[in-house]
């Protein structure tokens, strides 16, 4: 599974819903993503409808993962505390904590760190279908005004997971805490919290 690039999530926050806390957010397509693997940059785009196989298939699973971790998973798609929602510029998610995992220390420590602006980041776990499969799952294309350097675009993914991360590689993501009081938080410590 692929976890190359970070993309800063658009509007990441933590809202109350029914007494439980939702981690909402959006991944969003057509941004590019630096990549570095041993001094050699790259670029990588993944393209809007790129997770379409896996969120037209009901059945498919998809975790909403703390750092990528799958012993601290946040929610799931099979459980029903997953809700995805695709458009043409981002993916939305809507993550429910489950009732009792927001005592599990994973779950305190991702909502603190959304609450604080310290995770801010999505990062998604996916793999690219092998060519004889899907042949226009990616292609190289030069970089506009730079034909020097090339750009993957992902346009055909099989996503896993979604993950909070803390290192975004893009400002047009963001992870916000909305909606829970200071003393759910932080235990009594008050605190801002700005969107």
């Amino acid at each position: 599974m692929e976890r190359r690039a970070i993309w800063a999530a658009s509007d990441l926050e933590v809202r109350q819903q029914d007494k439980r806390p939702v981690i909402a957010g959006r991944f969003p397509y057509n941004e590019w993503a630096v990549l570095s693997d041993r001094g050699t940059v790259r670029k990588e785009e993944i393209m809007p409808g790129a997770f379409d196989f896996t969120l037209s298939n009901p059945l498919a699973e998809v975790n909403l993962l703390f750092g990528h971790s799958f012993d601290k998973p946040l929610a799931s798609r099979q459980s029903g505390t997953l809700e995805l929602k695709d458009g043409a510029k981002f993916l939305e998610f809507f993550a429910t904590i489950p009732e009792g995992a927001e005592r599990a220390s994973h779950v305190v420590d991702a909502l603190a760190l959304i609450g604080s602006g310290l995770a801010t980041g999505i990062s998604p776990g996916f793999r690219v279908p092998p060519k004889d499969v899907v042949p226009d799952a990616e292609k190289l294309v030069p970089e506009p005004g730079n034909a020097g350097v090339m750009i993957r675009q992902l346009a055909k993914l099989v996503l896993y997971e979604l993950s909070i991360v803390t290192r975004p590689a893009y400002p047009t993501t963001s992870a916000e805490l909305r909606s829970m009081s200071c003393n759910q938080l932080h235990g009594g410590q008050h605190k801002v919290l700005l969107p």
